[in-house]
């Protein structure tokens, strides 16, 4: 038994149930948001309608802010994010790495979906402000921009890993880490969405990154492959590598 722990399934046995439990606690703060949501918690709905009165005066005051909120929103809305990593995924092809290319899209779209059947399973309505700045529709909780910022952004890291190094990693991180709550905060600000609502699916896209992450390991293993930490290397770190004539990567 400490052989095996010790040992190379050991460690991948280690890694896998610890990527499968930062899904798992990742997934504990958004169910309670979603409890506290669908059951009308008052605090919470305080809150959220505390903030977005704030900032929609704020907006209402300062039509430039409203402006650079709406253009940033656009900007990094979801269909931006999916062309990003839909040319992130060619290009892996083109590396022969076709399983990759696959975790890739096939992340962005789960995550993308399970949002979807969250809003319509919730059907938390959006806010309702005087003389609003902008305009969205659909139901509000998840936010499908912060959503998906956060997965394009993470995917997109995720994949890079392997080329960038020292200090370019962290700086990588800390531009994802940027992007997915500066999307998010633009969908507060517009007041086409709770705080809540935001916090909800920067959460929810952690989790699914981190479940397919896990499940990619999985298979890496399986193919004989050595156990990495993505979050350091990234899921793939033979990408780094010239192309290879092989077996797909």
């Amino acid at each position: 038994m400490r052989r095996w722990l010790l040992g190379p399934d050991g460690a991948l046995g280690a890694r896998l149930t610890a990527a499968t439990l930062a899904a798992a606690i990742l997934m504990v703060p958004f169910m309670l948001l979603l409890v506290l949501v669908k059951s009308a918690f008052t605090p919470l709905n305080r809150f959220d309608q505390g903030v977005a009165a704030d900032l929609h005066s704020y907006a209402l005051s300062n039509p430039g802010f409203a402006r650079a909120m709406e253009f940033i929103t656009n900007a990094l809305a979801p269909e931006t994010w999916r062309v990003l990593v839909g040319a992130a995924a060619v290009y892996t092809l083109l590396r022969g790495a076709p399983r990759l290319a696959i975790w890739a899209i096939t992340t962005v779209a789960a995550g993308g979906l399970i949002g979807l059947a969250v809003k319509i399973a919730v059907e938390r309505a959006r806010p309702m402000l005087p003389d609003p700045v902008s305009w969205a529709p659909g139901w509000s909780f998840p936010s499908g921009h912060a959503l998906n910022a956060a997965l394009g952004a993470v995917t997109l890291v995720l994949l890079l890993l392997p080329v960038l190094h020292g200090v370019w990693r962290a700086v990588a991180w800390t531009l994802a880490a940027l992007a997915s709550v500066t999307v998010a905060f633009t969908r507060v600000a517009l007041g086409v969405h709770w705080v809540s609502d935001v916090v909800a699916g920067l959460i929810l896209a952690l989790a699914v990154v981190a479940a397919t992450a896990a499940g990619f390991e999985a298979w890496r293993r399986r193919m004989g492959r050595r156990p990495v930490e993505p979050y350091i290397e990234g899921v793939e770190p033979e990408m780094a590598a010239p192309k290879a004539t092989g077996e797909p990567r």
